[in-house]
């Protein structure tokens, strides 16, 4: 039965969180991290994530004290097919459970590979999501798709009393991240827009040819264009700057997660699909407009709309094949958010401008 037990835990010195996924995954749940910090002030939290989440928080002020990194591991970080290591993975669980956690949550996912994965750590008490396919912990609330991934962890640990006024993630931009986005950027009297035309998903990629014309609509704004992208983005980048007639920067994994961050916190605006970059973005106070697929809206837009706007397609079939996207899959990997227009995004941006 779900859990509704909200009363805080005593004797909590140790607290492993489990997030071992992608960059925009990890900022949503940085409010939820931050009710932990601020309900237990004296215990140390630990995430267990990936390598880069180890890199990125490594000296970074914020609500994470340290980062054990999780092995490869199906339906935890890795496809569900993924052939687990179980030699290295009982290695890493006998290391977690000398840990002696009080505390062990999962912000995971649904449960079904993460829950088993959160009881094998060996903490006191168990707290996260579940489907109904999940096996339960101590604590814990319904996985239910559409909800905002925000208030998602947030809901999840109320449950042992961890609560906060602050619904907005937010990253610490360090003096290092400062000086590493001077060295590639430096500052200069133009204001500083960003494109961030890649994705994860493909179907998630506004067209490549329409980020270049809104690069050559802000700079006939009179303010400096850059293009941003890392691993398979070089094409779909490469495209963007060989589509405009104006010049821009082509920072294609040009700088690391931190200078990133620099930089956007010196942005005027980021436009963006909806992507790991366009959240932290957010975190670090830039202004945004992020193209989104309608049901990736309900989950991850923007939960405030003073410095952000939001430009969604409605498109609920395959532009190939025609089947309906939300009763079977279908192989095709063409973008859904082709029908979010130029002058939709526009508007939107001399909106926030003209704010």
């Amino acid at each position: 039965m779900y859990q509704q037990q909200k009363s805080r835990l005593t004797g909590i010195q140790k607290i492993a969180v489990l997030r071992a996924n992608a960059l925009g995954d990890f900022i949503f749940t940085l409010p939820a991290l931050e009710a932990l910090r601020s309900s237990y002030p004296e215990a140390e939290i630990v995430l267990l994530a990936k390598k880069w989440h180890q890199a990125f928080w490594h000296d970074r002020p914020g609500p994470v004290d340290r980062v054990v990194v999780v092995p490869p591991c199906a339906g935890v970080g890795e496809k569900e097919t993924f052939q687990n290591d179980q030699e290295e993975l009982e290695r890493f669980f006998q290391a977690m459970r000398d840990e002696h956690f009080d505390l062990a949550i999962q912000l995971h996912g649904g449960g079904r590979y993460s829950n088993p994965f959160t009881h094998s750590l060996g903490a006191r008490t168990t707290l996260g999501l579940k489907t109904p396919d999940a096996v339960a912990l101590d604590r814990w609330v319904p996985y239910v798709y559409f909800q905002h991934e925000i208030l998602r962890y947030l809901e999840v640990v109320s449950l042992v009393g961890a609560t906060t006024t602050q619904l907005e993630p937010h990253v610490y931009v360090t003096p290092e991240d400062l000086q590493e986005a001077e060295r590639v950027v430096p500052e200069q009297k133009k204001p500083l827009v960003i494109l961030h035309p890649g994705a994860g998903d493909p179907r998630r990629r506004w067209a490549a040819e329409r980020f270049a014309q809104v690069g050559d609509h802000l700079a006939a704004l009179g303010m400096q264009v850059a293009v941003i992208g890392i691993g398979s983005e070089k094409a779909t980048v490469e495209s963007v700057l060989a589509s405009m007639h104006t010049e821009a920067l082509n920072l294609y994994e040009q700088l690391s997660l931190g200078g990133l961050a620099a930089l956007f916190s010196r942005c005027r605006l980021v436009v963006s699909n909806d992507s790991g970059p366009v959240h932290l973005a957010r975190a670090v106070g830039a202004s945004t407009v992020g193209i989104y697929w309608c049901m990736n809206l309900v989950n991850s837009g923007p939960i405030t709309s003073t410095g952000h706007r939001t430009c969604a397609s409605f498109q609920m079939h395959c532009p190939v094949c025609g089947k309906d996207c939300m009763l079977e899959e279908c192989e095709h990997q063409e973008s859904f958010v082709n029908t979010v227009t130029l002058k939709e995004v526009l508007s939107a941006i001399h909106d926030l401008l003209e704010q």
